[in-house]
């Protein structure tokens, strides 16, 4: 049966505090959703983010996102006051996130509220810290000493830290007992909203798609905790880096830094990080789209301290041994693999025998600095797959007008038969609805009929990225209507 679902991070839904969060509008755009006659909603990775804002640079693989604790919900608990956060400046453009002023006034309020959580003394707390303690504790003891220590990643702590020696560790759990409650106390608050709202989702029948990177980064408590897994010197500094060749966006390709894994060592304990890994992916969501999939067959691995990938190479990675233990061990998931990119026939024979369905990008079947061609047509897509007009990384089908090839904007009208006076996203979007694939996602941005202002991220680029919001007022009854019609008309419903 054919479904189809919107693209929406959680940090652009609209709110009066800054960011979107698992409040209010989250039910709302649930809602909207379950009027618009959609099956999915796909989110971006809820992770906690440090310098540069990206949700694919997490400080942790399990932890959620602090700024997406609604405050609104806080204050019902009897956990924050309104006039402490009412008059606080979030920033002067509603549709955009200043991450600035978050960060500057967001863990206040929560401290606020952790205090007088403390005095609650809730069973619940307790339990969640017992029941989370194999990440919790160490997430938590890792940001606090982040904090002692101005925010600095850990690769620049003291070296007993650094190296994680017994007795400094010893020594910070006491001294920053207090900052370690804080953290742990953030995840409790952040769960106990997103259990609210993943409920409310499954009582509309809508599931939620998760989005996990295949790579943690550096600054993290994963890394920190267990670098043994990752291929580190005897310093526990990154030997080899990840990123992507040069390609037609970027000469000097993607230098993503992250540390690469140690496949030979995972693949001598069963894989057991990554079982571990997934396994959490799932209570959080209903299918799991796992980003840079390729990386599975073979991955890029760069030279740690170059400045771009010009000089990396391709590596085995595990290949479908890992998927057979996922399978072995967590039974059947609904998993999507992000097959975009550099694709060799080893990629695709790996995807055939996972059976994943893979993505199909409409705005690639019309750029030449791309060269997808003509295997990005919606004739040519295959059932098992999902398609999209664009992702978070691409521009919104409006915006990709504007700025592509003269001549590949005008192929794609040629074929997709745009009309403006319908508005071209909404014929764009047709496109991927009317196509084969199983499952179709838009961006919300298209449904709003935003330009590039409503680009979500720019690869490669510092600055500016991950900031577009929607306004309240957008999840509109006649724009859910005029969706629900689509869908009708091509059978998602």
């Amino acid at each position: 049966m054919r479904k189809a679902g919107v693209l929406m991070p959680i940090s652009s839904l609209p709110s009066d505090w800054g960011i979107g969060t698992l409040g209010s509008s989250a039910f709302s755009f649930l809602d909207f959703l379950k009027k618009a006659g959609q099956s999915y909603w796909q989110v971006l990775p809820i992770g906690p983010t440090g310098y540069g804002d990206s949700p694919y640079q997490s400080f942790s693989a399990f932890a959620g996102n602090p700024y997406y604790i609604d405050l609104d919900l806080l204050r019902d608990e009897g956990l924050l006051k309104y006039e402490e956060y009412e008059h606080i400046d979030w920033g002067g453009a509603p549709e955009r996130v200043d991450y600035g002023k978050l960060y500057k006034e967001r863990f206040g309020l929560l401290h606020i509220a952790a205090k007088r959580l403390k005095e609650q003394c809730r069973k619940d707390f307790f339990d969640f810290c017992n029941d989370e303690a194999d990440w919790l504790s160490d997430y938590a003891l890792f940001m606090a000493i982040k904090d002692r220590h101005q925010g600095r990643p850990w690769s620049l702590w003291p070296e007993e830290l650094r190296l994680r020696e017994k007795a400094a560790l010893d020594r910070a759990q006491n001294e920053l007992s207090e900052e370690i409650y804080f953290w742990k106390c953030t995840q409790y608050l952040f769960y106990r909203q997103w259990s609210q709202v993943k409920s409310y989702a499954a009582e509309r029948n809508i599931s939620i798609i998760g989005d996990m990177p295949i790579y943690v980064a550096e600054d993290s408590a994963d890394i920190w905790t267990h670098p043994e897994q990752f291929q580190m010197d005897e310093e526990l500094r990154p030997v080899r880096v990840a990123g992507c060749p040069p390609d037609g966006f970027s000469e000097a390709g993607q230098l993503w830094g992250n540390p690469l894994f140690d496949w030979q060592r995972m693949k001598a304990e069963g894989y057991a990080w990554w079982i571990r890994r997934i396994r959490f992916q799932f209570r959080l969501y209903d299918v799991l789209r796992i980003d840079h999939f390729r990386g599975f067959e073979s991955y890029y691995s760069i030279p740690s301290g170059d400045k771009d990938a010009r000089n990396g190479r391709w590596e085995p990675g595990p290949g479908a041994e890992l998927f057979k233990c996922f399978e072995r061990e967590l039974g059947k998931k609904e998993i999507i693999a992000e097959d975009l990119g550099f694709i060799t026939d080893e990629v695709r024979d790996l995807l055939k025998e996972t059976g994943y369905p893979g993505m199909k990008v409409l705005q690639f079947a019309f750029d030449s600095r791309d060269g997808g061609g003509r295997l990005y047509q919606p004739h040519n897509y295959p059932r098992n797959s999902v398609a999209y007009v664009g992702t978070h990384d691409n521009d919104t089908a409006l915006g990709w007008l504007e700025t592509a090839y003269q001549g590949d904007a005008a192929l794609a009208r040629e074929y997709l038969h745009l009309d403006k006076n319908e508005g071209e996203n909404w014929g764009m979007m047709r496109a991927i609805w009317a196509s084969p694939s199983k499952l179709a996602i838009v961006q919300m941005q298209d449904l709003l009929d935003k330009g590039t202002e409503g680009r979500m991220n720019t690869p490669s680029v510092l600055g500016g990225n991950w900031q577009w919001r929607a306004l309240k007022g957008d999840f509109r009854d006649e724009l859910a209507q005029r969706i629900h019609r689509q869908m009708y008309l091509y059978e998602r419903l």
